[in-house]
């Protein structure tokens, strides 16, 4: 555990837990270290199947922090680079993340927070969360974090709230598609425990290649290239050890090894 997150696993689920909520769980450059890292040591653990991103107090992740914002102001244009390219090298991490993803929005998501929720797999807020992407406020614009919020929520809501930078809500988060359950509270945590439990049941190098093949097959031309490539992906993953097993215990009317 450090000062800004902690890491615990409970049976095959991984928990990080940003656990500043005095200031929101703000984004600063040691914060973003300590994110990459946690992905970094979570997704090498063999033994776990799904990764649930959480934090502790009102707000999930208010973007920056006032420090860190400080700082950057005198930055050049060379260190804003770098400092940047951290920042994108945490969403990739997140992204990229071999092991599934869930987003726990138990309270507002500001700027740069959108692209921790974006970048993960699934998300499930509660209905009390607010959304803004303030950036245009500030002078500034989410480039950094566009790439994966314009996937999850899709370029014509993008266009809007990222030039409007207008607080939305959680109920708007559903409906652009940005998060995929809204719920109370008092349901949150079983909410999540229904797409950790989802995961956990399935075929571990399936969901990996699954969620590989979503990444690799959305927004291309549907053309030869690509049908060649879903063809050999079907065919690889039948000849798999878990392919096979899979479809022998379905036939068999047994539980397959994975779940033993």
């Amino acid at each position: 555990m450090s000062q800004y997150l902690q890491i615990t696993q409970q049976g095959r689920v991984a928990r990080i837990t940003l656990t500043q909520p005095e200031i929101r769980n703000a984004f600063s450059d040691e914060v973003i270290a300590a994110i990459s890292a946690a992905f970094t040591e979570v997704a090498a653990r063999a033994d776990v199947r799904a990764v649930v991103l959480g934090a502790e107090g009102p707000a999930f992740c208010a973007g920056a922090n006032l420090n860190w914002m400080r700082r950057m102001a005198d930055y050049t244009r060379e260190e804003n680079l770098a400092d940047a390219a951290k920042l994108a090298e945490m969403l990739r991490l997140i992204h990229e993340c071999p092991k599934p993803t869930i987003a726990r929005v138990q309270g507002d998501v500001y700027a740069g927070g959108m692209g921790l929720v974006a970048a993960c797999d699934m998300a499930v807020a509660v209905d009390s969360a607010g959304f803004c992407l303030s950036e245009v406020r500030l002078g500034l614009i989410p480039a950094t974090i566009s790439p994966y919020v314009i996937r999850a929520m899709g370029a014509r809501a993008a266009q809007r709230y990222f030039l409007t930078a207008e607080r939305f809500d959680a109920a708007e988060a559903l409906r652009i598609g940005f998060v995929h359950a809204v719920v109370e509270a008092s349901a949150l945590d079983a909410q999540v425990e229904v797409l950790t439990q989802a995961l956990v049941n399935a075929s571990p190098n399936a969901v990996r290649a699954a969620k590989r093949l979503v990444q690799d097959v959305a927004g291309r031309e549907i053309d030869a290239a690509l049908i060649a490539a879903t063809v050999e992906g079907i065919a690889d993953i039948r000849a798999s050890d878990e392919g096979r097993e899979g479809v022998q215990s379905f036939l068999q009317k047994r539980k397959p090894n994975w779940l033993n």
